[in-house]
């Protein structure tokens, strides 16, 4: 019977690429409802990868996922076509003030404990990289030399898409409305994917890799799981200021901005208590104009002469209980994986992430990199990895 992967965006492609590239001839079947990928987080996304994060395991997949994406060419390449997904590692750079410099310090130590290429600057130093800065409530930078950057998300996604169907992955444009459960010892296991085409498909393993709509999916096997989608606007914005050497810039306001052709982009987390699950995905226009354009023209004084240009939003598929990956298998199913909650990492995360679930399912346990930290099982003893650096 084939491993059924509900959900064809990257992080379901990057574990069916996985699986057939672990073990030729594994049958993987892939729902994909929307092969447009239209509405896709993978396609939505600002698509960047970094290495400054406050946990050890999110560090250690980032140092896979650079890595991976370097090497794109060569391992996703496909009947003589190299994928180039633009990888820049332009970096990113956190400014923080006084309250906040020590947490920098302290995740600055464990980033270069694991051999993450960060440097620390002083406001002088800051100054002396990027003139274009304003720096008055400024006490400490982090910005990643190296490692660090952004790049092509859906170009990722339709290459690993091309590759694992090279590898004998099926892609089938349906959609899973439900599972057929069996109980043994006390134990769930699902039998089959039920689809909105009719019919069923017998399954090894499912995998649930539904994004945004996870919780649906677990709750067939009545898992309930921690994931919503929220919505996040992206602005495409114009300027004559040179920004010469820019980064990604987090700024203290949690406001972030990188260059992109030849304008920028630039988004927000909104407060919590402003946050809808599920908001129709239409841009903030408004938040341009009261939050986001005064705070990036105050950070950046040649940012008065900003201007919008476009916008479009897309889902984080938020795990509200602690903002990080939830993977593997719940203790009362013993075939449906997650590979859910990503909260707006799941394009660097998904080739560590792809890999280590590969090797749970044909091997029993993960060979290459301890996913453990990030297992559901933390959800089921109410013991959150908590993630300082979440944007």
């Amino acid at each position: 019977m084939p491993i059924v992967v509900i959900g064809g965006g990257v992080i379901g492609s990057a574990i069916a690429y996985f699986l057939t590239l672990q073990q030729p001839g594994c049958p993987v079947v892939v729902l994909e409802r929307d092969p447009t990928y239209a509405q896709a987080s993978s396609a939505l996304s600002a698509s960047s990868i970094r290495q400054q994060f406050s946990t050890d395991i999110n560090i250690r997949i980032s140092a896979y996922g650079i890595d991976f994406l370097r090497n794109v060419g060569t391992l996703l390449a496909c009947h003589g076509d190299t994928p180039d997904i633009g990888l820049h590692e332009g970096g990113y750079l956190y400014l923080a003030t006084a309250a906040g410099a020590a947490t920098l310090r302290e995740n600055h130590a464990l980033q270069t404990q694991h051999g993450a290429d960060i440097a620390l600057l002083s406001p002088a130093q800051l100054q002396e990289r990027f003139a274009w800065l304003a720096l008055q409530d400024v006490a400490l930078g982090s910005l990643g030399l190296s490692g660090e950057g952004w790049f092509d998300g859906y170009l990722l996604l339709t290459a690993l898409r091309k590759k694992a169907q090279s590898q004998g992955v099926r892609y089938i444009a349906d959609e899973a409305m439900g599972l057929d459960m069996a109980r043994s010892d006390g134990v769930q296991h699902v039998a089959a994917v039920r689809l909105k085409s009719g019919g069923t498909l017998p399954c090894h393993f499912a995998v649930n890799a539904g994004g945004p709509w996870a919780a649906a999916i677990a709750g067939w096997a009545d898992i309930a799981l921690p994931v919503v989608g929220k919505r996040r606007t992206v602005f495409n914005l114009s300027s004559p200021a040179q920004l010469p050497n820019c980064p990604l810039l987090i700024d203290t306001s949690g406001i972030w901005l990188r260059p992109e052709g030849k304008g920028f982009i630039a988004g927000f987390a909104p407060p919590a208590d402003q946050d809808a699950d599920f908001a129709p995905l239409e841009p903030e226009y408004h938040a341009f104009e009261d939050r986001v354009w005064p705070t990036l023209a105050e950070r950046i004084p040649g940012f008065e002469a900003l201007r919008l240009q476009s916008a479009w939003a897309g889902y984080y598929e938020m795990n509200t209980f602690d903002h990080n990956a939830i993977v593997g298998l719940h203790p009362s199913c013993d075939n449906l994986v997650s590979a859910n909650g990503f909260s707006g990492h799941g394009l660097q995360q998904c080739p560590a992430v792809g890999r280590g679930l590969a090797e749970l399912m044909l091997t029993g346990r993960y060979q290459s990199l301890d996913l453990s930290p990030i297992s559901i099982q933390r959800i089921v003893d109410r013991r959150p990895l908590l993630e300082k650096n979440v944007i």
